[in-house]
Order: C-alpha cells, then structure tokens, then sequence
C-alpha cells in the first residue's frame, strides 16, 4: 500500500517538506495509479493526462511493453559496468540509429547529461578542426538541462543567477533567426545547437526554411550543427525527429525523456563527422545499463510496430483542431503532432492548471498565458474530445474565478 493511500495527502506533504529538498512547486494531487492517458490521484479521482511526465509516457502509463521488458531483463542482468559488452545496449542503439541517420550512440541518463555530452563532442571537434574553437552559438528562449553547462547554453538569467559564474562559450541570439546566428559566428565558433521545437517555453517552432539554412551555414563556415531532441523526438511531431520535417540531417543530435517510455535514459547520437570521442574521453555508470536499454530498445520496437509516428501526426491536428473550437480565451493554438500549445488571451494559465485537476484533466502552464499538451502518443480522438471538454470546462471555472 502507498505512503498516500496510508496518511493522506495533506500528511504527504507534511513528511515531503521534511526529508525532500524544496526544487518543485507541486500541484496539489498526488498521483499513485496509471493506465494508458488515464491517472488515478490518491482519492480516487480519475484525470486524463496531456503532460504524460513532460512528454516521457510515450506509450501510456503502465504499458505492457515496457512491463514485459522490465520483468524480463530484471530477472537476467539489471546493471553491468560499460567495461563488458552488453548485448541490450546494442539493441538499443541499433534501432535508435535507425530511426535516424548513421551515427554512433552514447548512453546516458538524462536529456540534461546528453545535452552535456555533445558540448564536450563540440570541444573536443573544436579542438581537432578549429584550432580550438569552443564558443557555441545558441537560441534565446532555448532549455537544454539544468547542468552548469546546459544551464549556461540555455542562457535564461533566472535560471542562472544564484549559481554564477557560468561556464564560458556561449553567446545567444533571437528565435527563428538564421542571420543573427550567421551574424554571430567567428573564429572561435565551433557549432550551433538549438531545439527544432522549444518545449519548456512554449512550443515555439523553428520554420523549416530556417533549419535548412542552419544546416547551410554549418556547412559551409564548417560547424557542427547540434540538435537538441530531448522534448521533441521520438515521435512526438508526426515524425521520429523534428528535424526530419526540413529534410535535414544534424551532426549531433540528443535524446531522453520519451526513449525509455518512463525509464531514466538519454542518448547523443554523433554522425561520423562528430564522431570524435575516445576511451577515457567521457563516461557514464549507470549509462546504457542493460535494464534501461532493453527497456529502450522495446519502446522504439513498440513506436514502429504501432504506427504511432503517424497516429501522433492524426492524432495531433485533432487535438488542434479541437482546441481551436474551444474559442475565447484561447487565442492561438500552435504545434506539430502531439506536441501542442494553447494561447490564452488572459493570464489564467496556472489558474487553469489547478482547476483542471478538478475537472478531470492534466495540463501544464508555461507561463500566465500558455497552456502545453505533450501527452502519450496512444492518445485516440475520443480522448482527445473529453481531454478537450474538461479543459473547456476547467477554463470557464478558472475565467469565472479570476479577479476582476
């Protein structure tokens, strides 16, 4: 039996305050069950979830697939260090190529450690082919972990302020905006790196023609151009990677969240180009470890098998659709696939937020004005329509609610 379901809620959150660090503003809900979009909280309320752990359940809550393949390789070999070979981790890193371009894969376990991984790829490029180049030209709004490094790319004040000095190398310019970046390259630039799709602020896409002339630039100033997919890929956008919608190809590219469907796994992907990392150069315990990979390797078999890069695409301009018909105060819907925002003409967001719980729906609020849906990729239209009937509902409570 659960900690929640044995002393309430109100006794959870005594007993966190106590023995958990305080770095997250939590809703008032605790979750304890889940299945497929569906989540029960501990009083037996049942929610649909259109966050899905920040784009993590790819395949649901619970889904057999992962199940199956935790049970099965938890009772063979749960971890070995990288200094033996590990017949999951291949796997895994085959069928992720795979759905990408050539390349080889690091393993890790967070979007933040890739992200990490690939300013040290970019270094170390830099050095090899750029007479020490470093500097890393990077986007405005932009999130890439909350690393010193990652944090220091990201380039948002407040997320930097209480732990200056930052890490050198980095220089940021506007969104959307391929002269500001060609404008800010010189000799001591070693790469690009941006979020195809930027999730944390909004669901702002990156226009095609501007990854392509990204692409362009890197080319001929001779640049790495890195992607960060830790939000965006698997699926998400109605394509296995964001970048594949301009018909472009990275030299690194990261990924996390949605790859392990619930498991702790990130991974950098360096086509050969970038290839540049030796025994001794990087490193990681826990990376790759045979339970997270064989756990990876299952979602992107069951990603395939399920047709769920096209079911996200279907599924995704309904959902727009349907939250365009929601109306006033929604004032823009924006996205691609399953990866989607609601733009309110009022500063009601968080207020929305907390009312969804009672409405029966789960949203996340960027902001005052701006609502993100990064829910499961086996969400069907009918989902889809009562997702969107309780935000309506939630939207009317939080408009009504709200000072005058």
């Amino acid at each position: 039996m659960s900690l929640v379901r044995t002393t309430g809620l109100d006794a959870l959150r005594e007993l966190e305050a106590q023995y958990i660090m305080g770095t997250y503003a939590r809703q008032p809900v605790a979750l304890v069950r889940g299945e497929g979009v569906r989540v029960w909280d501990s009083e037996g309320n049942e929610l649909l979830d259109m966050v899905g752990g920040i784009a993590v359940n790819v395949l649901g809550h619970a889904p057999a697939a992962v199940r199956a393949a935790l049970e099965r390789q938890a009772s063979l070999l749960l971890h070995v260090s990288n200094l033996y070979y590990s017949e999951p981790m291949v796997d895994a890193a085959r069928r992720l190529v795979g759905t990408a371009f050539p390349a080889r894969v690091f393993f890790c376990n967070s979007g933040a450690e890739a992200n990490e991984g690939a300013i040290k790829i970019a270094r170390k490029w830099g050095q090899r082919h750029r007479d020490g180049a470093f500097r890393i030209v990077c986007v405005e709004n932009a999130f890439h972990g909350r690393t010193l490094a990652t944090v220091a790319a990201t380039g948002n004040p407040r997320y930097m302020a209480p732990f200056e000095p930052m890490p050198e190398g980095f220089v940021h310019v506007g969104f959307d905006d391929p002269d500001a970046v060609a404008a800010a390259v010189d000799e001591r630039t070693v790469a690009v790196m941006l979020e195809p799709v930027q999730g944390e602020t909004g669901i702002n896409l990156v226009r095609d023609e501007t990854m392509r002339a990204l692409r362009r630039l890197c080319d001929e100033r001779g640049l790495l151009l890195i992607l960060d997919e830790v939000q965006s890929g698997m699926g998400r956008t109605g394509r296995w990677w964001a970048h594949q919608h301009a018909g472009i190809t990275p030299d690194v590219m990261t990924t996390a969240k949605g790859l392990g469907g619930g498991v702790p796994i990130g991974a950098i992907l360096a086509a050969p180009r970038a290839d540049v990392l030796e025994p001794g150069d990087h490193g990681c315990t826990f990376g790759g470890n045979p339970l997270a990979t064989a756990v990876a390797a299952e979602v992107l078999r069951a990603i395939d098998e399920q047709g769920l890069v096209g079911h996200a695409a279907r599924v995704g301009d309904h959902l727009q659709s349907r939250l365009r018909d929601l109306g006033d105060p929604v004032v823009a819907v924006r996205g691609r696939g399953l990866m989607v925002a609601a733009e309110l003409g009022a500063e009601i967001a968080p207020q929305v937020v907390r009312a969804g719980l009672r409405t029966g729906v789960i949203v996340n609020a960027i902001g005052q004005r701006t609502l993100r849906l990064v829910p499961p990729l086996v969400l069907t239209e009918p989902e889809a329509d009562e997702a969107v009937r309780r935000l309506g509902e939630a939207i009317r409570l939080a408009t009504a609610e709200a000072p005058r």
